[in-house]
């Protein structure tokens, strides 16, 4: 088994007489020493077992250096490159590089044999090499996400495509090895397929036009709490990719949805809620109209004192004859002393103006809108100071029950479905304002 291939280098040629020596030893001893077979199959796997060996020394040797590197220098790069076991990836080109070496010298019968291993071999260096390929892609793409990626662009979609783009190669190229024709032909022909592969690979291709939509928009970034109507969505976005964007649900159900639908309807996103530190309260009541009556000047003083908080209200009112001053045309309290709902609306500007959980430079607005037959609206209108989920429920509870129970002391009732005061056609009395003394002034009730 003397003949060598011109064309492989010397050192291949050096190593290769080596081991065939071994072999030939091997089978004298064993007194096969004209089994060709024999050689040929024991050759081959040593070469099988060495290219291994020497690709797993290759690849625990570069990691152990690596690894020194980042304890000397503490490098996020080689720190990434460990975590994401790039190198590793990357090593695994090297035992099919070695065998495509060595192989060619163990057969000396059959050139078809070898042609065929070689092919093989071949299309196995082609997938490690897109193996490779796309680790590096990989770590590529994860570092600029890591510590370039400031806005949180969704572009798992875009290293997907490229992914998938150097698999499509790597495919083409080694289905051209395997029929030996060259890529090219392959392309040429893949012309005429070209609308089976847009029907096979549609939601990838509408998910990266919506990637690039969603890109070049700024609409949804990894982590922003979105709400896709029509779907169950309704949570945080786990992933971005070019077929899915993965939402996890408040109930920790996982909700998948394309890509396109994002962009081809409306959705909403509450990351500039989130941006602003401060969530919406927007709650109304039912203020039952029977109850609403005028206030005396008597009655309003015993409000006040029972309520201090209004105090500097009443008396700014009353020395401008009762007529509220506005700074610029936007005052945060307002609210008249002529009816005990006009001086609750002024009490609960004050305490949501005063309240430490209340954002300031948001809008804070207590109004009220038309009446209908279940009462007056009172619309209560402000921002917390924390988006926290837990503490913005715990503040809004807080308020709704105190609007809910100090509405008693104005003399006012919330209305609900039996809270109807109606007897023989005439309004009941309404609750009586604790300390205010009775007047001939005051409306007679029925």
């Amino acid at each position: 088994m003397d003949h060598i291939d011109p064309a492989v280098s010397e050192t291949s040629h050096t190593v290769a007489s080596w081991l065939l020596d071994i072999v030939d030893g091997l089978l004298n001893k064993l007194g096969l020493s004209h089994f060709e077979t024999g050689e040929e199959i024991i050759y081959l796997a040593i070469v099988i077992a060495a290219a291994l060996g020497i690709g797993w020394v290759i690849q625990k040797a570069v990691v152990f250096v690596l690894r020194r590197l980042v304890k000397m220098r503490n490098n996020d790069v080689g720190r990434e490159l460990l975590q994401l076991r790039t190198i590793s990836k990357c090593c695994h080109i090297i035992p099919p590089l070695v065998f495509l070496a060595l192989a060619p010298f163990a057969f000396d019968r059959s050139q078809h044999i070898i042609s065929v291993i070689e092919r093989i071999a071949w299309i196995y260096v082609l997938v490690c090499f897109g193996i490779g390929l796309c680790a590096v892609l990989t770590f590529a793409f994860h570092h600029y996400d890591v510590h370039r990626n400031t806005k949180k662009l969704p572009i798992q979609g875009v290293l997907n495509l490229a992914q998938g783009i150097v698999w499509i190669i790597i495919i083409i190229c080694a289905v051209g090895v395997a029929v030996d024709k060259s890529p090219a032909v392959l392309l040429t022909g893949l012309g005429a397929f070209s609308a089976a592969l847009m029907l096979v690979f549609k939601d990838s291709i509408l998910g990266f036009v919506a990637g690039i939509q969603m890109s070049q928009n700024d609409m949804v970034h990894v982590g922003d709490w979105i709400v896709v109507p029509g779907t169950p969505a309704n949570g945080s976005v786990l992933s971005i990719t070019l077929t899915a964007v993965k939402v996890q649900n408040w109930d920790n159900t996982i909700v998948t949805v394309p890509p396109y639908t994002l962009v081809s309807t409306s959705f909403q996103n509450y990351r500039g809620m989130s941006e602003s530190g401060a969530r919406r309260i927007d709650k109304t009541f039912l203020i039952d109209i029977p109850t609403v009556r005028r206030l005396t000047p008597a009655e309003v003083d015993a409000l006040v004192e029972s309520k201090p908080i209004l105090k500097s209200f009443v008396d700014n009112l009353r020395k401008n004859n009762q007529t509220a001053q506005f700074d610029g045309g936007l005052t945060p309290i307002n609210g008249t002393l002529d009816t005990n709902l006009g001086l609750f609306r002024a009490y609960l500007c004050e305490y949501v103006f005063n309240n430490p959980h209340i954002a300031k430079n948001q809008t804070i607005l207590i109004r009220l809108s038309d009446p209908n037959a279940s009462g007056l609206t009172l619309n209560v209108y402000c921002f917390t100071n924390t988006t926290d989920w837990d503490a913005y429920e715990a503040i809004q509870s807080a308020l709704l029950e105190h609007v809910t129970t100090v509405c008693g002391d104005f003399g006012l009732a919330i209305y609900t479905s039996g809270s109807l005061t109606v007897e023989q056609g005439g309004p009941a009395t309404p609750p009586a304002i604790a300390g205010a003394p009775s007047t001939p002034d005051a409306p007679k009730q029925a």
